[in-house]
């Protein structure tokens, strides 16, 4: 095999568990955001990361945009996970006991981590 070419037993089969939220939304007092991120630590969860758009809208139709001279303070983030199926599970089952209102979606994905490790 080339140096060039990925070895398919580098590769893993899982889900992209993405959450959507605003980035005021709160849940017992913290960001939903963070929530999310510290929760899936406290269960394990290998990495997880929090991106926030420069525009939006959700089900309700209002646009929130980042202008040049006045940053929107409610921005839609995304939270994304690469698990495996049981993780995902979990932390899907883990988010809805809890009681966090927000949108999320699953998504085969295969991934791989390159370089030394």
């Amino acid at each position: 095999m080339s140096q060039n070419m990925v070895s398919s037993s580098d590769v893993q089969q899982g889900l992209q568990l993405s959450f959507y939220c605003h980035q005021r939304a709160r849940h017992n007092g913290s960001l939903v955001f963070e929530w999310l991120l510290e929760y899936a630590r406290h269960l394990g969860i290998g990495g997880g990361s929090a991106f926030r758009a420069t525009a939006g809208y959700g089900r309700h139709g209002v646009l929130h945009q980042e202008q040049f001279f006045d940053l929107a303070d409610d921005l839609p983030v995304k939270i994304e996970f690469l698990l495996r199926e049981e993780q995902a599970q979990i932390l899907l089952d883990a988010v809805k006991a809890a009681g966090v209102e927000v949108l999320y979606v699953r998504a085969p994905v295969s991934f791989g981590l390159l370089g030394k490790h």
